[in-house]
C-alpha cells in the first residue's frame, strides 16, 4: 500500500526563482546549496539560523556542487566551472559550448567525480549527454544520445546508479564500474497523469525519492522499485529533492514557477518535508 502525505511540507525559503534546482547539503558549512537556472544565481541557506546569500554566475547554471576545501563546481551552459571559497576567483575546468545547449542537473560520485548532464534549451531528443568529469578536468561520456539529462544518485554501497532522462517518463539503473556504464535498466515507470520525473535521491535504506514536474508531488521507490510514499505538494513543478539538517532527515524539495500563467505563491520557493527519512553523507568534488 502506498502511503499518501497530503500536508507534510513546511515553506525553508520563501522565493520566486524561474527554475529553481538542485538541492545539496554542504555538511562543511551545515547549509543547503540550490540554484536558480534560468536566474544565473547561486542560493544558500543556513536551516540553523535562517542566514541566505546569493551568487551571480557567469550563465545558466544547472547545479552546483561542494568542492573539497571549499568553493563550488558548476555546470554552467558552455561546461564545467569552479569557484574558490567565497565565490572567487572562477575559472573554467572543462570549457566546451554548443550552440543551443546547455548544464542541467549533476551529482557527485562516491569518488569525488561529478557526473554532470546536458540539454538543449529546445529539449531535442538526442541533444544531451551524462558525463563524467574527473578531479583533473578528464571528461568521459557515460550516456549519449539523450534529451534532458536530470536526477543522478547512487546506492548506498555505490554500485548502481539511479538515472532520469526525463522525457522517458522513467527511472533507469545504471551497473558502472566508475568509469563507464555497463549496463541499463528501467527501475520505476512514472504514469503520464503523474507528469515527468525530475531530480532526485537516494535515501539511507536504498529508497529513491524523485520529484514529479507537473505532478505536484515527490515520490519514494523501494530499492525493488515498488512506490511505497508519495508526498503532495501546493506546486506543480517540483523540480528536485536532497536530504539536509545536520542529521540528513529533512527533505527539501525545490520548485519551479517557469512557463506556468497562474504559479501558486509557493512557486519557485525551497519546501522541506522534517522528518521525512534518513539520507546519505554527500561527497565533496574532489577537483
Amino acid at each position: 500500500m502506498t502511503h499518501v502525505t497530503r500536508r507534510a511540507y513546511d515553506v525553508a525559503v520563501r522565493a520566486e526563482a524561474a527554475l529553481g534546482e538542485g538541492p545539496t547539503w554542504d555538511a562543511a558549512t551545515n547549509c543547503l546549496i540550490w540554484v536558480d537556472i534560468l536566474g544565473s544565481r547561486v542560493h544558500t541557506y543556513d536551516p540553523g539560523d535562517g542566514r541566505r546569500t546569493v551568487m551571480a554566475t557567469e550563465q545558466h547554471v544547472g547545479a552546483a556542487k561542494p568542492r573539497v576545501g571549499g568553493g563550488l563546481v558548476v555546470n554552467l551552459r558552455d561546461g564545467i566551472g569552479l569557484y574558490g571559497p567565497g565565490g572567487a576567483p572562477f575559472t573554467w575546468l572543462v570549457h566546451d559550448p554548443v550552440p543551443g545547449r546547455r548544464g542541467n542537473d549533476a551529482a557527485v560520485a562516491p569518488d569525488g567525480a561529478l557526473w554532470a548532464g546536458t540539454m538543449r534549451y529546445d529539449e531535442a531528443p538526442g541533444g544531451g549527454s551524462l558525463t563524467r568529469i574527473g578531479p583533473d578536468g578528464t571528461a568521459t561520456e557515460l550516456l549519449g544520445d539523450v534529451a534532458v539529462s536530470n536526477g543522478t544518485g547512487w546506492s548506498p554501497d555505490g554500485r548502481l546508479v539511479y538515472y532520469v532522462d526525463s522525457p522517458t517518463r522513467r527511472i533507469d539503473v545504471l551497473v558502472h564500474d566508475g568509469q563507464q556504464v555497463l549496463n541499463r535498466r528501467p527501475f520505476a515507470h512514472i504514469e503520464e497523469s503523474a507528469g515527468f520525473p525530475d531530480g532526485l535521491t537516494v535515501d539511507a535504506d536504498g529508497c529513491v525519492w524523485v520529484a514529479l514536474w507537473d505532478g505536484a508531488q515527490v515520490r519514494r521507490y523501494t530499492p525493488d522499485g515498488r512506490l511505497d510514499r508519495t508526498v503532495r505538494l501546493p506546486v506543480r513543478r517540483p523540480t528536485a529533492c536532497a536530504f539536509g539538517g545536520p542529521a540528513l532527515r529533512d527533505l527539501y524539495i525545490t520548485t519551479a514557477r517557469t512557463g506556468l500563467d497562474r504559479p501558486h505563491p509557493l512557486s519557485g520557493s525551497v519546501l522541506v518535508v522534517p522528518d521525512a527519512g534518513h539520507g546519505l553523507p554527500g561527497v565533496p568534488f574532489a577537483g
